[in-house]
């Protein structure tokens, strides 16, 4: 299959979305298919390069969030349509919009993802507390996009079953991102600096609705703190902040960007993974630290997916409450023996996660879709072709 992918960014990998574009091309091509990508940015093999879309007033605070809109830029979209099965578009914005039209006019077969939650937004718009816009946001997105589709695929249960709670009829397919096969336990040995440290990490962006104040706060709280080392790999707008807020530690957190690779190096050398993000679609970077051997600790937060990979209460704390953190992490300093054997079930868990197995759930999706769609197209042709010869035996008849 030729298989066209479409997101607004695609050249930093400072997001989970961008991360898993990337690792489900690089899938689909080792299996066989020509997967093209459709994105701002640089010029790439397979990629297609679209304008970047400016929004004059607020682009420093889109800027900030480290997040590009794309527009479409026609003859270079053409191109990459002309002989694909089908578009997969990833988010509900001007350049999804576009391609949609271009494809169904090309006769591509189009399909959507689900991969923007309201409070995203609203976290980033510091309107979070404004709650019947996460509903309107719903609406519009719907209204905007996906209205105009049949299938979408949703990363996680609990995001299928948030688009069901806002009226979404589509058909709605639940598939992880999934897990690439870098993300595995290693024999690496901690650097000498951190030999008697219990080293915490958080992976994702520094933004409102990940919460890594709250990770600090517990540690600051926390009789272990002298001896506990954060790491935030990520970049975003709340770095100085933390950085103010964890100035209070003896062991400074650890901000910066690592390559997939340096990432999974530095899992093997972490003793504990905390997600505390109150909003998430799904979180890879939790399943990549399990992948790892890292038991993790989860935010409950209900507009997050991710307490689902929790196997215990253990591995959960209460959103927003850091003194329940600090409770969690003291807990699995003081039971090395009990982290151990969850590590183990961690691991055996992560396969159903597999990358592999992701890309072979799709493949049967995206033939079904295509299949679908050009049955519809040769039964719209034949009723066209039916009423043609009924407006023909007419005329003919009145003559």
């Amino acid at each position: 299959m030729v298989i066209v992918l479409v997101l607004d960014q695609f050249d930093k990998e400072n997001n989970g979305l961008t991360v898993s574009a990337a690792r489900f091309a690089e899938q689909l091509r080792a299996r066989g298919h020509e997967a093209r990508i459709v994105s701002t940015g640089n010029p790439a093999p397979y990629k297609y390069v679209m304008r970047t879309k400016i929004f004059p007033i607020v682009d420093p605070l889109i800027s900030a969030q480290g997040t590009v809109f794309g527009r479409v830029e026609p003859e270079a979209l053409r191109e990459a349509l002309t002989g694909a099965d089908i578009v997969h578009m990833y988010l509900p914005y001007v350049l999804s919009i576009d391609t949609m039209k271009m494809a169904r006019e090309m006769g591509v077969a189009c399909f959507g993802a689900f991969h923007t939650q309201p409070e995203n937004i609203m976290y980033n718009c510091g309107m979070k507390h404004v709650r019947p816009l996460s509903p309107w946001l719903y609406r519009w997105m719907n209204r905007r996009f996906y209205r105009y589709l049949d299938d979408i695929h949703c990363p996680t249960e609990f995001i299928a079953g948030q688009l069901h709670a806002h009226g979404y009829k589509q058909r709605l397919y639940v598939i992880s991102n999934g897990v690439g096969e870098t993300f595995q336990p290693m024999d690496v040995e901690k650097p000498l600096e951190w030999k008697d440290k219990f080293v915490i990490m958080m992976v994702g962006r520094l933004s409102a609705e990940k919460r890594q104040d709250l990770i600090i706060r517990a540690v600051i709280r926390s009789k272990y703190s002298d001896s506990i080392q954060l790491i935030f790999p990520g970049k975003g707008p709340k770095q100085k902040m933390y950085e103010r807020i964890g100035s209070k530690l003896k062991n400074k957190p650890i901000f910066g960007y690592y390559k997939k690779e340096e990432l999974a190096r530095l899992m093997n050398q972490c003793d504990l993974y905390v997600h505390a993000s109150e909003v998430e679609i799904e979180a890879i970077s939790c399943i990549e630290a399990f992948a790892c051997g890292l038991v993790p600790v989860i935010s409950d937060s209900r507009l997050s997916a991710t307490k689902q990979f929790a196997l215990d209460e253990r591995s959960l704390f209460r959103n927003k409450d850091y003194k329940d953190l600090t409770k969690k992490i003291e807990y699995w300093i003081e039971h090395p023996e009990e982290k151990a054997e969850l590590s183990k079930k961690y691991l055996e868990s992560v396969k159903q996660y597999s990358v592999k197995i992701s890309v072979e759930k799709m493949e049967r999706i995206y033939r079904d879709v295509i299949a679908r769609q050009r049955q519809r197209a040769y039964s719209l042709e034949l009723s066209r072709e039916s009423e043609e010869e009924e407006e023909t035996a007419l005329a003919e008849q009145n003559v």
